[in-house]
């Protein structure tokens, strides 16, 4: 039996109170795992580099082995930006090499940089007009119940490019998830972690390309665009990132 774990924590109440997004995690795992999963869970709400959680939800539930859909991780490669220029520019070639009108990719990075305060989850942008074609405001669709189907082999598979922690962890798996949606033509993301200035765009066609900067360092503000093509099922789109259990399988050598 496999159980979903997830936590969310926030400064100044729940979320759906107006408290400050703090740190957020999810894993997919057996029984005898819980309790260290917890454990690290709440160490990182604890310590976040964006504060102290004054609130900490955890949720444990069960998957049903029927209900998990596998699909493959995303090939990882890396380009070279020595600057926010740098790796912004960088990013909106990648996007547009994967499908993205050069007027939404630019609108993309633009709603990041303009967030008041990082969103608990994504933006969907039209991949053509760079409109927005969700109505979820400030919390933005949130991807949920995914994870590697073998933490092992997938951690070993970053060890051996010389990539290691939660956030490379668990953004390869998230991104190969939201790659595997219908109607996805790419995603564009860097964290809301001040001391994080590392982003990625991904798509199913070019895999994971990792952007080394796409903030200034010590920046709070971070974001998620998923862009979509015209005519996506808005809402079959957002069940399938927020409901549908997806295990990543790392690729074979």
């Amino acid at each position: 039996m496999l159980y979903s774990v997830k936590m969310r924590s926030a400064q100044g109440g729940p979320h759906e109170q107006g408290g400050r997004h703090i740190s957020g995690a999810e894993r997919i795992l057996s029984e005898e795992k819980i309790e260290q999963a917890i454990v690290a869970m709440l160490h990182r709400a604890q310590k976040h580099q964006r504060g102290m959680a004054d609130f900490i939800s955890l949720k444990v539930e069960a998957v049903k082995t029927a209900d998990i859909f596998y699909r493959p991780l995303l090939l990882l490669s890396s380009c070279q930006a020595d600057s926010v220029m740098a790796g912004r520019k960088a990013a909106v070639e990648e996007l547009v090499k994967a499908g993205v009108s050069t007027e939404a990719a630019a609108a993309g990075i633009s709603r990041i940089i303009n967030l008041r305060d990082s969103m608990r989850g994504a933006m969907l942008l039209d991949a053509d007009t760079g409109l927005r074609v969700d109505s979820l405001g400030e919390r933005g669709v949130r991807v949920s119940k995914m994870d590697s189907d073998n933490s092992e082999r997938y951690e070993a598979r970053l060890l051996e490019k010389g990539l290691f922690g939660d956030h490379v962890r668990e953004a390869l798996v998230l991104a190969s998830k939201v790659a595997s949606a219908v109607g996805v033509v790419a995603e564009l993301c860097w964290s809301d972690d001040p001391e994080y200035v590392t982003g990625y765009v991904a798509s199913a066609k070019y895999g994971y390309k990792r952007i080394p900067v796409l903030k200034e360092y010590g920046n709070p503000i971070g974001g998620r665009v998923f862009f979509v093509e015209q005519g996506t099922d808005v809402q079959k789109l957002i069940t399938y990132l927020q409901d549908q259990v997806v295990l990543i399988r790392p690729e074979d050598k």
